[in-house]
């Protein structure tokens, strides 16, 4: 058990079936499937009890047996990796496993995830008994990456609550003479309490999720908050063969990746 008591684990859900990607979760970063990566970095997390691997996919499973890594095998009629996180604790906790105190859900396609990324993203549940789900903030550093639909934007309020989230650019930009706003993206690395994300998987997928598709404006349309903590760590997510290629260049070195590879 970590020092604060609590009961916390990591799930990374991951699938083959990408459309804008197949296969990501295997593809190669400096020799190692990606998923691997993801994983292996999760696990150096002091604050986490244990890292799963979440997929439906033999191929993934397989992988994850190779590392030692453990894995669940979840249905493959999700829609969202919030939702194959939350049958993934359904899983584990009907195999008589403890039920964690808070479950922080890594997307499998951030491969560049620190355990102070993860540190960062629970302290604001670990300070405040309220919050109930939390997601990391980073700023946007270029014009191509805040034109890209594939990295989420996010705007806050002055409590660092989401307002929105969305795949276009977000706010608009500043007029003549107008200080510009900061333009944010979200970064995956997203904790729960387990009670939420239990009751995450009842509501109903909502209007603007399904537009924009993304997880967290369901809690936001259901009426909500999404707690964002902010972070200066640079982290890419993989969506594209071009991201891969980028995130395997900005990993060249790194202390992290040499601790397991």
């Amino acid at each position: 058990m970590n020092r604060d008591e609590k009961r916390i684990i990591g799930v990374v859900p991951v699938r083959m079936g990408s459309t804008r990607f197949p296969g990501k979760p295997l593809a190669l970063i400096h020799g190692m499937p990606m998923i691997g990566h993801v994983w292996f970095r999760c696990r150096q997390s002091k604050r986490l009890d244990a890292v799963y691997i979440a997929t439906c996919d033999q191929e993934i499973a397989d992988y994850a047996s190779s590392i030692g890594a453990p894995w669940i095998m979840t249905k493959d009629t999700h829609e969202r990796c919030t939702e194959r996180t939350a049958e993934a604790v359904s899983i584990l906790e009907s195999r008589g496993e403890v039920s964690p105190d808070i479950v922080v859900m890594i997307q499998g396609d951030e491969p560049m995830t620190t355990p102070e990324m993860i540190d960062t993203a629970l302290a604001p549940m670990l300070n405040e008994p309220s919050i109930q789900v939390v997601n990391l903030m980073a700023p946007i550093a270029t014009a191509e990456e805040n034109a890209d639909p594939n990295e989420i934007k996010v705007v806050t309020d002055l409590a660092s609550n989401a307002l929105y989230f969305s795949r276009q650019p977000i706010p608009t930009p500043a007029r003549s003479g107008q200080a510009a706003s900061p333009v944010s993206k979200q970064v995956c690395v997203i904790p729960f309490r387990r009670d939420f994300l239990v009751e995450f998987d009842t509501l109903a997928p909502t209007p603007l999720e399904i537009a924009e598709s993304i997880d967290m404006l369901r809690v936001l349309e259901h009426g909500r908050d999404v707690r964002m903590a902010p972070t200066e760590a640079v982290s890419f997510s993989v969506d594209t063969e071009s991201d891969r290629q980028r995130v395997e260049q900005a990993m060249t070195g790194d202390p992290l990746m040499a601790s397991y590879l």
